[in-house]
């Protein structure tokens, strides 16, 4: 698989950061083109994002994306039961290592989708029904011919609709790293999973 479509993939999960912001009422596919456009605009107009620079690109993602998006959603769903029985210490150590490793990763991948050649291409959504809580948005992300399919499954949050989910070639982000995470929780506890997730930010770093 190209390795530019899993741009899009890794800046669902971030540190517990906090953004001052105000309600934001747009349709969550709107909210999506919104974020996706100005991620790319910003990595253009800055010469070393667009010379590849990690750190300059990361920077990008951490002010223009991570503000869209539900992290903890993410981590909790992610880890599942046994999120209820980690401490909170645990919890911070969980989400940030998750974190690290998904951002870093994120922005090595940007490297490969910062020319002007890629395309994001999204499909009308139908008018949600009152009250809705839970959307999925479809895109299309096409690079010099190459096209991928991947959906971004959004929840209504006070501040707006957060980006918690992605599908890619069948697989949503959660249900992956559900059974990667389930595996090391098996083997090592929270602390386990915490390890492994740090080790290998430390082998990347």
């Amino acid at each position: 698989m190209k390795s530019y479509v899993w741009a899009p993939l890794i800046v669902l999960v971030a540190a517990p950061h906090v953004y001052a912001q105000q309600a934001d009422n747009r349709a969550p596919d709107v909210m999506l083109k919104s974020a996706i456009d100005t991620v790319m605009s910003t990595i253009q107009a800055d010469p070393a994002a667009r010379a590849g620079d990690p750190d300059k690109i990361t920077q990008v993602v951490e002010e223009k994306f991570l503000p869209h998006t539900d992290f903890l959603r993410t981590t909790q769903f992610a880890v599942g039961n046994a999120w209820a029985t980690a401490t909170p210490a645990q919890q911070k150590a969980l989400f940030d290592q998750f974190q690290t490793l998904l951002v870093r990763t994120y922005a090595a991948e940007l490297t490969q989708v910062r020319d002007q050649g890629v395309q994001f291409k999204y499909a009308p959504m139908a008018t949600l029904p009152a009250g809705a809580t839970d959307a999925v948005v479809k895109t299309v992300v096409i690079n010099h011919g190459d096209t991928m399919n991947i959906d971004y499954r959004v929840n209504k949050t006070p501040s707006g609709w957060k980006i918690y989910d992605i599908n890619m070639m069948g697989a949503w982000l959660i249900g992956v790293y559900r059974q990667q995470f389930a595996d090391q929780i098996a083997k090592g506890g929270i602390d386990g999973l915490v390890k492994f997730l740090a080790a290998h930010n430390a082998t990347a770093g």
